[in-house]
């Protein structure tokens, strides 16, 4: 996540969308749905490339297409362990919320895929 305060101006208009639209039917073709995707997009990558990401990804969400799985992909840096094991001041047990999975042999692409068990354990607390 590069800057916290733009992320939450892009991701805020979603969030009020998929709060609004869980009164309405379920209608999206992909898993994950556009809106949860363009709010990956938003958190992991430049404004410009996610607004380009998102935009295809609606415009791909209709009869013409067969839908399905279709997951982010964004590009990773991962940090060294020893950088992480500053951060968190120990080494032990860690919150996942997110696995980078590569898409590429080289590593340098990366599909997102969210860890819902982490975000259940925590709102079960």
């Amino acid at each position: 996540m590069k800057n916290s305060k733009l992320t939450k101006f892009w991701v805020a208009p979603i969030k009020g969308y998929q709060y609004i639209s869980k009164m309405l039917p379920a209608n999206c073709r992909y898993y994950p749905t556009c809106s949860e995707y363009a709010a990956w997009q938003f958190e992991f990558n430049a404004p410009h490339k996610a607004l380009a990401a998102s935009t295809l990804r609606i415009l791909r969400c209709n009869q013409l297409f067969d839908g399905g799985i279709d997951y982010p992909v964004v590009t990773f840096d991962p940090p060294k362990i020893n950088f992480i094991c500053k951060i968190n001041h120990f080494c032990g047990k860690m919150k996942v919320i997110y696995w980078f999975v590569p898409k590429d042999a080289n590593r340098s692409l990366y599909y997102i895929v969210k860890d819902f068990d982490a975000i259940n354990e925590s709102s079960d607390a």
